[in-house]
């Protein structure tokens, strides 16, 4: 019997009375597929990327409130909440769990952090003074800190607030997670992210999700044609 398995591995809908008929978000391809199909998490890092639209922060923020993290991020447990704008698919979902793995985990929202860190004052329990950090230099905390174990990681465009440099240093916080056994979803734009060594990734697009190599995701084209000759792109502007 194999008890070294990930936190999840597959999460399938279970109650689609809970979503609409038609219109968001079942009307974005990679939903539909998540809701038909499910979809199948291995060991490691999985990285959704497609452009804005596509439904990757979506099926993200869906994943992490099925786990039970708070949609607007934080910890396990966390309850952390100000207004309600995620779609019922995190309510459609069942996370089926690996045999005896961690049910902890961390959900890193990009544009809700600010929120979570305001959260952990009023509990007394900010151990890290996040607010007296830059916003780069608090998401870095952020991993720093909360980023261990073997538990499950969902975040969304994390490298909003980060440089190139500190880019590079999100994926060497998580090739340790990895090596510590946990397992991470993540929802990125960035091409110095996707490009991780071992990750999976899987592109988001009207074709729904799609596994992907790093060299040909659209993402990757676009960036090296722009780098090479800005002027093609910003004359049409």
């Amino acid at each position: 019997m194999d008890f070294d398995q990930p936190p999840v591995l597959r999460v399938e809908a279970a109650d689609r009375s809970v979503l609409p008929a038609r219109g968001w978000p079942v009307d974005i391809p990679g939903v539909a597929q998540v809701v038909e199909d499910g979809l199948t998490l291995g060991k490691g890092v999985t990285f959704l990327v497609g452009e804005n639209g596509s439904g990757k922060s979506t099926i993200v923020e869906a994943v992490a409130a099925a786990y039970g993290l708070a949609p607007e991020g934080g910890s396990t447990g966390s309850q952390h909440a100000t207004r309600r704008t995620e779609s019922a698919l995190g309510d459609a979902l069942v996370v089926r769990r690996g045999l005896a793995a961690s049910r902890w985990g961390f959900f890193l929202r990009a544009e809700t952090m600010h929120g979570w860190y305001s959260y952990l004052e009023s509990l007394g329990d900010d151990d890290v003074r996040f607010h007296e950090m830059s916003h780069g230099e608090s998401f870095l905390a952020v991993l720093e800190t909360r980023f261990n174990g073997k538990g499950f990681f969902c975040l969304d465009e994390p490298e909003a607030a980060l440089s190139f440099t500190s880019t590079l240093g999100l994926v060497a916080v998580l090739q340790r997670v990895v090596a510590a056994g946990g397992q991470v979803l993540c929802a990125t734009h960035s091409p110095v992210l996707a490009a991780m060594p071992g990750a999976r990734i899987l592109e988001v697009g009207h074709w729904g999700l799609r596994e992907a190599e790093w060299a040909d995701l659209d993402l990757v084209r676009h960036w090296r044609a722009f780098l090479a000759a800005p002027e093609r792109y910003l004359r049409h502007l």
